[in-house]
C-alpha cells in the first residue's frame, strides 16, 4: 500500500513523500506483475483483463479515483504521480506554494470543481 491516507471517502496523498503512490510508473509495472503472477497461478484468465481488473492490482486499488487534484506552485504537470488514477479526475492549478496553501484556498478549488462540467472523456 501506498503512503496515502484515507479521510472519510477520499484518498489524501500530500507534499513530495516519497512513497511508491506517488511513483505512477512503478505502480503500472507492479499492477502488470500482479496480474502476471494471478495468471500464472490460475487465479484469474488473461481473457478476464480489463480496466476494472487491472485497477485491482494498483496500490490503491482500496480507493476510488480521485476527483479532483490540487496542484500548487503553478505546476502544470503530473510529475509521475497516480498516472493511472488521474485519467479522469479535474485538475486545479493555483500559484500558492503548498505550506502557503489554506482552508481559504481549498474551498476555492472545490467552488471551482464544482463549477466544471464532468465529461469522463467525452466530448460533449
Amino acid at each position: 500500500m501506498c503512503g496515502c491516507r484515507r479521510s472519510g471517502g477520499s484518498l489524501i496523498c500530500r507534499g513530495r513523500a516519497r512513497s511508491n503512490c506517488t511513483d505512477g510508473r512503478l505502480e503500472i509495472i507492479d499492477g502488470i506483475k500482479s496480474l502476471l503472477r494471478a495468471i500464472e497461478l490460475g487465479h484469474i484468465d488473461k481473457a478476464m483483463i480489463d480496466v476494472e481488473m487491472f485497477s485491482k492490482h494498483l496500490y490503491t486499488r482500496y480507493y476510488p479515483d480521485p476527483d479532483l487534484l490540487i496542484r500548487t506552485s503553478g505546476e502544470m504537470r503530473l510529475s509521475n504521480f497516480l498516472l493511472w488514477q488521474l485519467s479522469y479526475t479535474e485538475i486545479y492549478v493555483t500559484p500558492k506554494l503548498w505550506p502557503d496553501f489554506t482552508r481559504k484556498d481549498l474551498v476555492a478549488a472545490v467552488e471551482e470543481y464544482g463549477r466544471r462540467q464532468r465529461r469522463y472523456g467525452a466530448l460533449e
